[in-house]
């Protein structure tokens, strides 16, 4: 799980603080001065200006395929983010992502911070000594071009493992210490649920719990009919996606479900995993690509 989950109790204010450090070109963590103006973020408003999201990893393929990026930011200054989630078990149906809006100037700081923070292509995280362990992925977009840089085990790395050079360990703190600034940010007033144009679910065929576990009833499924287009063969994972109408009456029926809902399409049970499509994402073709 991913520190985005952990850290949403931060207050604004110091949100304010965070922003206010950054208002200064050079200023940032991790930077240095520099007379040159920083490249300024793309100005159209659907345009992804910075992604924060994990690849890889201990998971299952359905949730590789529907995981939802820690963080998006766009021109127009929305902020998309998967939100905390509740302990129970089972747990929602629906994920929680949210979405926010900040200043023009705020997307400018934001890119600014994540350049100081050595997001450039080529950038060296090494190798951690450690199984399993997703990637984080950061991109960020400016008039300068397209970067990204992957980190793998980025929190779960020793401070001292020995796989590390003092380099790589330095570059890996400017970039933890960046996304700590993001966690931060998303701890502001104002988010909202976020409604996807279309909303994409990734199904598998549906497996009865064991004996000790309760049964639920299958639940109609008002959409699409299942089980859609392939995804990925060998585990038996397709997907379909609802817009408008069906859109909305998946997502009350989705509301009043939870993770381990089976639902009935076709004289067949079906397990599914809900994934809103966030803006420049159009289908299931876009989930292929997951990893």
């Amino acid at each position: 799980m991913t520190p985005f989950r952990y850290l949403r109790t931060a207050t604004a204010a110091a949100t304010l603080v965070l922003l206010g450090a950054c208002a200064q070109p050079g200023t940032g963590a991790g930077s240095s001065p520099s007379s040159a103006p920083a490249a300024a973020p793309p100005t159209d408003g659907d345009a992804l200006v910075l992604r924060v999201k994990q690849t890889g990893g201990f998971a299952g393929p359905e949730m590789i395929a529907s995981r939802i990026p820690d963080l998006s930011v766009y021109a127009d200054g929305r902020l998309i983010f998967d939100g905390p989630v509740t302990q129970q078990y089972p747990g929602p149906a629906l994920p929680n992502v949210l979405v926010r809006t900040i200043s023009p100037e705020q997307v400018r700081q934001l890119t600014e911070q994540a350049t100081a923070a050595g997001v450039r292509d080529g950038t060296d995280y090494g190798q951690p000594g450690v199984a399993d362990a997703s990637t984080t992925e950061v991109t960020v977009t400016t008039s300068a071009g397209t970067q990204t840089v992957a980190a793998n085990a980025l929190r779960e790395a020793m401070a001292e493992d020995p796989q590390l050079t003092t380099a790589q360990q330095e570059a890996r703190a400017k970039l933890r210490t960046f996304l700590d600034g993001t966690d931060k940010l998303l701890a502001g007033s104002g988010a909202q649920p976020y409604l996807p144009e279309t909303l994409a679910v990734v199904v598998r065929p549906y497996v009865q719990p064991g004996d000790d576990l309760p049964r639920p009833q299958p639940v109609a499924w008002p959409g699409p009919a299942l089980p859609g287009e392939a995804l990925a063969a060998p585990q038996k994972l397709s997907c379909v996606s609802a817009t408008g109408d069906q859109r909305d009456a998946v997502f009350a029926a989705a509301k009043a479900a939870n993770s381990a809902t089976p639902w009935s399409s076709g004289g067949n049970n079906w397990a599914v995993t809900f994934r809103p499509l966030l803006p420049g994402e159009s289908g299931c073709a876009d989930l292929k690509a997951a990893r």
